[in-house]
């Protein structure tokens, strides 16, 4: 379980980005976080992985406190924490296995990471995963040479290569088509079931956020004004969320799903997350 008490993040500038949010998230529960932009999402997750230091409060994963955690205990910590990121964070010139085995680089250590000597059992469990998301036959490819989709994809799989605990997703359809987003969503969250990972996705559509998530929490100005089922997001709400505005048509009906049921409850910051030693 994720538990957030009390997080706050103010910026040298004077900006208050998060104003004492507190949250739990239980194991296995995938949730959306919405609201519209500078309202501190991105922050709060990179809060409770610390790529951003918040300012006070405390992030705790399972037993672990992790904003008292010194550098060598937060690289380690990052290992259960598996981040997706927006603009993919791959790095271009490697190709889809070598982005995909740095995911291990907080367990292998540096020089047998620059040396390209992964555990047989490293690489097993990376052609399984790209097996899984459709890419096995893409391995060798470089990472410049992808599509958007294609580049989600491996972001993906070298999160989960980390075998984490925790998922944390920054916008991961923001550069997508609306029908490789969906792709993309569902994915998420199979994986995430399939795994039993609890999962914050922060996302901007709405209707991704009702139609794939379990629970949704809508930030506004840094402080929590929604937390609730994907039901209950009414106009209504979504005005508290995002201010006035026609919101009719921008809530999920039924008949709106085509087949789509959601599941029960249950390159540089990317490398940072991961290259615990």
């Amino acid at each position: 379980m994720l538990a957030i008490e009390g997080l706050t993040k103010r910026y040298p500038t004077g900006d208050l980005a998060l104003d004492n949010v507190s949250l739990t998230v239980p194991k296995g529960q995938v949730m959306a976080l919405i609201g519209p932009s500078g309202a501190g999402k991105s922050t709060l997750i990179r809060c409770v992985n610390r790529l951003v230091e918040p300012t006070s409060g405390r992030v705790v994963l399972g037993e672990t406190e992790i904003t008292r955690l010194g550098d060598l205990a937060l690289r380690r910590a990052r290992r259960r924490m598996g981040m997706i990121f927006q603009e993919y964070a791959l790095i271009e010139r490697l190709t889809v296995m070598e982005n995909v085995l740095s995911g291990r680089l907080g367990y292998v250590g540096f020089w047998r990471s620059w040396f390209r000597r992964f555990p047989l059992s490293d690489i097993e469990e990376a052609f399984r995963l790209l097996h899984r998301v459709g890419l096995d036959h893409m391995v060798d490819k470089r990472a410049d040479e992808l599509s958007g989709g294609q580049r989600q994809r491996v972001g993906i799989v070298r999160a989960l290569m980390q075998n984490p605990e925790l998922l944390l997703v920054d916008e991961p359809t923001a550069s997508l088509d609306p029908k490789t987003s969906r792709q993309i969503m569902r994915l998420i969250i199979e994986l995430a079931k399939e795994r039993g990972l609890s999962a914050i996705i922060n996302i901007h559509d709405v209707l991704l956020a009702q139609q794939f998530a379990e629970r949704i929490v809508g930030l506004r100005a840094g402080r929590i004004v929604f937390d609730g089922a994907p039901e209950a997001l009414t106009p209504e709400v979504l005005t508290r969320i995002y201010g006035e505005e026609d919101w009719s048509k921008t809530i999920r009906r039924d008949e709106d799903d085509e087949g789509e049921h959601r599941e029960p409850a249950a390159a540089t910051d990317a490398l940072k997350v991961v290259a615990a030693q």
